[in-house]
């Protein structure tokens, strides 16, 4: 008996906020998940390509248990510049690991490839990412744009353009869970040359366009669609997420969360996890529900997180927009 929350958003889970920033010419962009106090976190890779930032210290045998915020960011490398930018908007506020009398904000990053999509690339001697980390965090709040925005402005998958998405779930026994999730596959989130998505089993409503699944399953569904599969493109990919709870986790706990997570991916996209992918989850337990979970809760939240991601990942295919020089089509314009 689980159902959407409030807002079908990661900002279902309390103690969270999202904020985006983008820049259209340049077709790419930053997306911050604040915590209002910090939140327990860890972090499972699974792609074969990853760029991020401060993973080591969500290790559940590390030291620091907890981070202020998390940045999913474009620009590849170049991208990784947003978490400083971050870490300056939350240092002006005081937030931080304490040491002595100094305080150091904890603030894990993790970025996707969109340099050849369209955009203008040609920024000067430094990369805009840290001035977008800094203005995502000022834009953070519990109702912020999904589809071509933020971290997913200049997303691509193999099929149509690519984008941010986001989902909640609340299970019964009052539990929350959210995604967020900057779409840039190199594979495919629809089926076969469809526009009905690999996600529809999980579906709430009509909020990734009620398609369902296809009628009859066409005979191409199993083949590969691999983004510019010509030799020289086909590198800039990459699915980057954040799943979060309200629950009260411990770090081993949130792993698992993670790694269950891990399971949206693989139900949304064709094929998934791939040696050109980065494809990493952060997980987040705020704690604000003051509640625990035994090994029987966990299991129901671990197919919530699965299954929240999933839809999270059609919803930013689903949501992404036209924009000028793209070179892929949005799914919208499919139909």
């Amino acid at each position: 008996m689980m159902r959407a929350g409030p807002r079908n958003s990661i900002a279902d889970v309390g103690g969270l906020k999202v904020g985006n920033a983008e820049d259209h010419r340049l077709k790419s962009g930053v997306s911050v998940v604040v915590c209002d106090q910090p939140a327990v976190a860890a972090v499972q890779v699974l792609g074969g390509a990853p760029g991020a930032r401060e993973t080591d210290l969500l290790e559940p045998h590390n030291t620091v248990q907890t981070v202020d915020a998390i940045v999913l960011s474009g620009g590849s490398a170049f991208g990784l510049d947003a978490a400083s930018g971050v870490q300056a908007a939350l240092r002006e506020m005081g937030r931080g690991f304490p040491v002595g009398n100094l305080h150091i904000p904890i603030v894990p990053a993790a970025i996707l490839f969109d340099l050849i999509n369209g955009g203008d690339k040609d920024w000067g001697l430094y990369p805009p990412y840290r001035e977008l980390g800094y203005q995502a965090v000022q834009a953070a709040a519990l109702e912020f744009a999904t589809g071509t925005a933020g971290a997913g402005t200049g997303a691509l998958t193999a099929t149509f353009k690519g984008g941010l998405g986001t989902a909640s779930m609340v299970l019964d026994n009052g539990i929350t869970i959210g995604a967020l999730v900057a779409v840039n596959a190199l594979g495919s989130a629809t089926i076969g040359d469809t526009a009905h998505f690999w996600s529809a089993p999980f579906e709430e409503g009509e909020e990734f366009g009620g398609l369902g699944m296809p009628q009859p399953f066409p005979q191409d569904a199993r083949d590969l669609r691999i983004k510019f599969r010509d030799g020289q493109r086909e590198t800039q990919n990459t699915t980057i997420a954040v799943i979060a709870t309200d629950a009260m986790l411990t770090k081993a706990e949130a792993k698992r969360l993670a790694i269950a997570a891990h399971d949206g991916f693989s139900r949304a996209l064709w094929p998934s996890h791939t040696p050109l992918d980065g494809d990493l989850v952060f997980a987040l337990a705020t704690g604000t529900s003051s509640k625990t979970v035994s090994v029987q809760d966990f299991i129901d939240l671990g197919a919530a997180a699965a299954s929240t991601m999933a839809r999270a990942v059609a919803r930013g295919v689903h949501d992404a927009t036209v924009a000028e020089n793209d070179i892929l089509p949005a799914w919208a314009s499919r139909r």
